[in-house]
């Protein structure tokens, strides 16, 4: 159903659009995000960078930046005590560049220096002589060329057959697609203060989306044992996946230690794109046959995912576009080859949708020539194909938890169209905008839809879990969590959990370090769930302890014990009523739990397996205007159905669905960074275009609450589903108005004009 967005204040409990804690500082412009840092006696550092993808390093002479006054230190490969090497699933990626480099920008040498513009002019003094090789920059040639690397270019190559491979429908169509390199394109570029300590660790303050992850990096890379190297979470001003990779963290701490001296680190925009990995680009082919009644029969994919020059998390991106290529619709029959290779072009990982954003834009257009072929409509078409509880995934898996995906389609489609009279009345409000080029009489409208889904969590067996403590003191309740707030709202739903759980109105939340166990990455749409469950599960701990505590007092069983209103109340005749503030003045309880989901397990040979724990899905109708002749485009709604589980704070819920849809608007229609040869020609929000407030459609949501049995609440990550069916939805839309194939996305004013 549809829900309100009415603020309840800051103190809400769980199913409350309580206000976020962080809220009035940041639209103040008074919170403190990672660029904000600062120590006394601080030094900056500055990275230099390969101008060129391939290359061998014949000599590095870093005397001219060692001679400029105001520099403090200068480092290369040969200056790293540990490791040589990082990566977030696998050590592949060097942290200077040693004999060759594999990407424009890799990074090369560091500086410290009194002053920032000092530090960047004596990375410019350095002397790196450079032997420029061909670099391999087309993906489809990467499996089968020389290796640019000594783990080879092919990342993963994952088959799954599932029934008959040979068996046809009637209707048959296919097509091929691509998806060009999207940024993540988040406001606070990266930054991070690391601080010598006297105990000879390094104490690193950075904004990221893993703490414990970039602490065991750093600390290879370093020498340090773990506890040496203490990682605290800085203000974080947006992430969508670009900040799970490690990036400034090395050099900064070895600059201090060089030094002895703090040292920060602010990469600008155009570094910022140099300095972390993208959404992988995609060429996709695709092969459906149905019945005519348009009942599917069989699925064929080819998907290719150029990974850049290091791995990142390519290994998984390329099971998840395999997983979901089919999409949310049943299909007994089924070959799919997935293949992630690494190229001299920049690096690619995480980002929002992780792999089911590619593949959905295929799948979702694949749908709709399905339709055409056998004159059925789209909506009825994808209704008569929806996976639900019970039915098996590509990937052989039962589907035992909640996946709407028939409500949805129908709740999305039944939401109220704009009214058709007013198709460029406005001039503000026709394709173009401001600029007023587009006639009235020249303007098409189109309507698209399309379904998505994914996984929530990790997959394939890997051991996912989350650590959080409460302790609770006359009715005082702190939280102790190491789950990454980059905007999500975690730090509200927490608050919302213990109050929900323990019935107190004052929650704290610790600031989040490695000084308790890792709550994982803030990614996979998981926090919610796992440290929503950590959380719940440490107060559920805290209360059963409470209850203990009153029944022992009182001469009651603890089964006797409710809690109702924020007070303890006896049943069966007893007569305890007690505030929680009161009910165990000056005692301290305190617990700490580690939370995990089922198991899941690796894929087999032919790609089958229970890899998944939990699985979402939203479909969205886009409403279009085109001018044709100029190739401009305005959005102009956008409707959309979303599986939520609960709605644990139905606001925050509105806000992640409004962005996600920002952010598969920008890829449908504008997002892409552009390379030539291997190096960005756009690295700057000049030339890398985003959505703004003036190009959001209208949104029109509907939430679909059906609680999930084993998550906190019932509750699922809601970050992912709006980016992952906007973009297909969305160019359905600009079809229909253009009457054109449009099969590459962002479609650019040539697409349509030309």
């Amino acid at each position: 159903m549809a829900r309100s967005s009415v603020i309840t204040g800051t103190r809400g409990r769980v199913g409350d659009s309580a206000v976020r804690p962080d809220g009035g500082p940041k639209v103040r412009g008074e919170f403190a995000f990672g660029s904000d840092l600062w120590a006394e006696g601080m030094l900056w550092g500055a990275t230099l960078r390969s101008p060129h993808p391939s290359a061998r390093i014949v000599a590095i002479d870093t005397t001219p930046a060692l001679r400029m006054s105001g520099v403090r230190a200068v480092i290369t490969a040969e200056d790293i005590p540990g490791s040589q090497r990082y990566g977030l699933e696998l050590r592949d990626q060097p942290v200077f560049a040693v004999d060759v480099v594999r990407y424009a920008g890799e990074p090369v040498a560091a500086v410290a220096a009194d002053h920032p513009e000092t530090a960047r002019r004596a990375c410019a003094a350095i002397i790196v002589d450079y032997a420029v090789l061909e670099p391999l920059v087309d993906p489809e040639q990467a499996a089968t060329a020389p290796p640019i690397h000594p783990d080879g270019n092919v990342f993963r190559a994952l088959h799954i057959r599932k029934g008959d491979p040979d068996i046809r429908g009637p209707i048959v169509v296919e097509g091929s697609y691509e998806v060009g390199m999207q940024d993540q394109a988040f406001m606070g570029p990266e930054a991070g203060l690391a601080v010598p300590a006297e105990d000879g660790g390094i104490d690193l303050t950075i904004s990221t989306q893993w703490l414990h992850n970039d602490r065991d990096q750093v600390a290879e890379c370093l020498g340090l044992p773990p506890d040496k190297v203490r990682l605290s979470l800085g203000g974080v001003g947006g992430a969508f996946g670009a900040r799970e990779d490690v990036s400034l963290h090395i050099h900064a701490c070895l600059l201090a230690q060089r030094a002895g001296r703090p040292v920060k680190i602010v990469y600008s925009r155009e570094e910022s794109f140099l300095g972390h990995v993208h959404r992988h680009p995609a060429r996709i082919w695709m092969r459906h046959s149905a019945e005519r009644d348009g009942t599917l029969v069989s699925f064929e994919a080819r998907i290719l995912l150029d990974g850049g020059a290091y791995r990142s998390s390519s290994y998984h991106v390329v099971a998840n576009a395999a997983c979901f290529s089919a999409g949310p619709y049943r299909v007994e029959n089924a070959v799919v080859d997935a293949l992630g290779v690494r190229t001299n072009n920049p690096p690619c990982g995480a980002m929002r949708g992780f792999g089911a954003v590619q593949v959905c834009f295929a799948h979702e257009g694949q749908m709709d020539k399905l339709a055409e072929a056998g004159g059925i409509d789209p909506v009825e078409l994808r209704l008569r194909n929806a996976l639900g509880p019970g039915d098996h995934l590509l990937t052989g898996q039962r589907i035992d938890g909640v996946l709407p995906v028939a409500r949805v389609i129908r709740e999305a489609a039944g939401l109220p169209l704009p009214g058709a009279g007013n198709v460029g009345t406005e001039p503000m409000a026709r394709p173009g905008g401001a600029g007023r080029t587009a006639d009235a009489g020249d303007i098409r409208r189109g309507v698209g839809f399309a379904v998505g889904f994914k996984n929530l969590m990790y997959a394939e067996g890997y051991m996912d879990g989350s650590t959080a403590r409460c302790r609770l003191v006359d009715g005082l309740a702190t939280l102790t969590c190491a789950a990454a707030e980059v905007g999500q709202g975690f730090v509200t739903i927490a608050q919302q959990i213990a109050r929900s759980v323990l019935g107190v109105d004052d929650v704290l939340l610790a600031p989040m370090d490695t000084s308790i166990g890792s709550a994982g990455s803030t990614s996979a749409s998981r926090q919610t769930w796992m440290s929503g469950g950590a959380v719940e599960q440490a107060c559920l701990a805290v209360r059963r302890a409470l209850f203990a505590h009153v029944a022992a007092a009182h001469g009651v069983a603890t089964e006797q014990l409710d809690l109702v209103d924020g007070r303890i109340v006896s049943t069966g005749g007893a007569t305890v009523d007690l505030a929680v503030a009161d009910a165990a003045p000056g005692v301290v309880f305190e617990e700490e739990i580690e939370f995990h989901h089922r198991l899941t397990h690796p894929l087999d040979a032919a790609g089958q397996g229970d890899a998944h724990v939990s699985l979402v899905c939203a479909a969205h109708r886009a409403v279009v205007d085109v001018d044709p002749e100029l190739g401009l485009v305005r959005v102009v709604q956008i409707a959309t159905a979303q599986d939520v589980g609960k709605a644990l704070n139905p606001a925050q819920v509105l806000g992640q669905i409004e962005g996600g849809i920002a952010q598969g608007l920008g890829l449908a229609t504008m997002e892409e960074l552009i390379l030539k040869e291997g190096r960005p020609q756009n690295p700057s929000f000049t030339d890398y275009l985003i959505p703004t407030a003036l190009d959001m459609p209208q949104v029109v949501v509907a939430l679909v609450e059906e609680p999930e049995p084993g998550a906190p609440f019932g509750a699922k990550g809601v970050g992912e589903p709006p980016t992952i069916s906007s973009t297909p939805a969305i160019v359905a839309a600009l079809r229909a108005a253009t009457g054109k194939p449009l099969t590459r996305v962002p479609v650019r004013p040539q697409d349509i004009a030309l």
